[in-house]
């Protein structure tokens, strides 16, 4: 007999019933897509923060005290130095595969042809390197300076062995040299000279555009620091920063062993900077702050915005439904009236017209939760340029909302269902 009623039910108010699950589709498509890119949008900005350069940088444990107690950068070098052999641990770490990229660097002054000095500047730009894992790694400048402008000719390509001795040159210094790409230059450095052929003229729109930039072992060269570098800059994939990660940065050893164990498995800043100083010899790793917190920052608002459509957009959804079943009930007092006359107990009732809600809800939910994948997928396209992944916990999580929607949307119905009295709705109030 309950089946044979809610069959029927279904059946004659479909219209309404359709409806009922349009409503639930909007608010479960809208949560299920804002609860899918809330929950892979932290590497989404990531990733977008990454091409404005590195947010962790590596320096000699001497130079970082030399900046720590003098508060001047250490330009001209304290005669401590990292070494080059050690380039490759950093993919050995527990957060290797958040290590997106990185290169070394490594500075000395030279004598330019018309007397004057400037800085040239060492480092990777496309290096290829066999890792101690058996992987292969291809990093640089090229990627970590993605907003240089090159105004004349091309990036160094380290790969080619016709740009061996080879350099790019800021535009300010071009200028006041009048060098252009193709050009050759002539540096004096402190252990040797080379005649270097000018492959690209950039602008970086900073004191970087009075320098000169070549591959590593050509400045290690002029300046006899075979094997020796400056410092490394880091760019990896973080989780912001929280009470425990800004307590284990100051202190590790301040931490409990568990505290430990979930700092050094969550990928904080400074859990990695803390993993790189461990493979590194003699090395202070630390967070670039400005970046560090503009990703936290654009993380928390980003995702606060998506949990505040999320709420209203269910706040809507409750609504509508709670409009749609009470004028259901309104439009069967007759019914659900005969149904009272004849011994039908209230949780009865309640029972069949939750039923006939909640299944309605299962055919709205599934419905929305789909379209909101693929809305999704069109907002990581249109805001990132990638895919959104579904994360497993989103299928749950919409699942429940959808519940706790429906019930919300129909407990005005069900409490005028309750207050029905049979005498009333069959005699027409007399």
């Amino acid at each position: 007999m309950f089946i044979r009623m809610l069959r029927g039910t279904l059946l004659r108010q479909w219209k309404k019933m359709l409806m009922i699950a349009f409503t639930i589709a909007l608010g479960a498509s809208l949560a299920s897509a804002m609860l899918s890119v809330m929950l892979d949008v932290g590497d989404k900005v990531n990733q977008e923060l990454k091409t404005y350069g590195a947010n962790i940088t590596v320096v000699p444990k001497a130079s970082s005290v030399l900046t720590d107690l003098y508060d001047v950068e250490d330009e001209n070098g304290t005669g401590a130095y990292l070494r080059e052999d050690e380039l490759g641990k950093i993919k050995t770490i527990f957060w290797a595969f958040n290590i997106v990229d990185y290169s070394p660097f490594v500075s000395t002054q030279v004598t330019l042809p018309d007397g004057s000095e400037a800085k040239i500047t060492g480092s990777w730009f496309n290096h290829h390197m066999e890792l101690p894992t058996g992987e292969t790694l291809d990093a640089g400048i090229g990627s970590m300076r993605s907003w240089w402008e090159i105004t004349d000719g091309t990036w160094l390509d380290e790969q080619n062995a016709a740009q061996e001795n080879s350099a790019m040159i800021g535009t300010t210094l071009a200028e006041r040299l009048g060098v252009k790409a193709g050009d050759t230059l002539r540096l004096e450095g402190s252990a040797s000279a080379l005649d270097l052929h000018i492959v690209g003229v950039y602008d970086a729109g900073g004191d970087e555009d009075e320098q000169l930039f070549a591959p590593l072992n050509t400045v290690q060269t002029l300046a006899d620091l075979d094997g020796k570098i400056d410092s490394i800059e880091v760019s990896a994939l973080t989780t912001p920063d929280n009470e425990l990660a800004e307590r284990a940065a100051k202190d590790p050893s301040s931490l409990t062993v568990a505290q430990y164990e979930i700092w050094y498995c969550t990928a904080y800043a400074s859990s990695i900077c803390y993993q790189i100083q461990e493979v590194i010899t003699d090395s202070v790793a630390a967070p670039v702050r400005q970046v560090a917190d503009s990703e936290g920052a654009i993380l928390e608002k980003t995702q606060l915005l998506m949990i505040l459509i999320t709420i209203l957009s269910l706040i809507g959804a409750a609504l509508g439904i709670c409009n749609l079943v009470t004028a259901s009930v309104m439009e069967r007092s007759g019914e659900i009236g005969l149904m009272k006359a004849i011994g039908a107990q209230n949780g009865s009732v309640s029972g069949l017209v939750l039923t006939e809600i909640f299944i309605t809800a299962i055919f709205g939910g599934v419905i929305g939760f789909l379209a909101g994948f693929g809305f999704a997928q069109i907002i990581g396209h249109t805001v990132f340029g990638s895919a959104v992944t579904l994360k497993p916990m989103v299928i749950p999580i919409t699942a429940v909302l959808v519940v706790l929607v429906t019930l919300a949307g129909s407990i005005p119905a069900i409490r005028m269902l309750l207050r029905l009295r049979p005498a009333e709705v069959l005699h027409g109030g007399h």
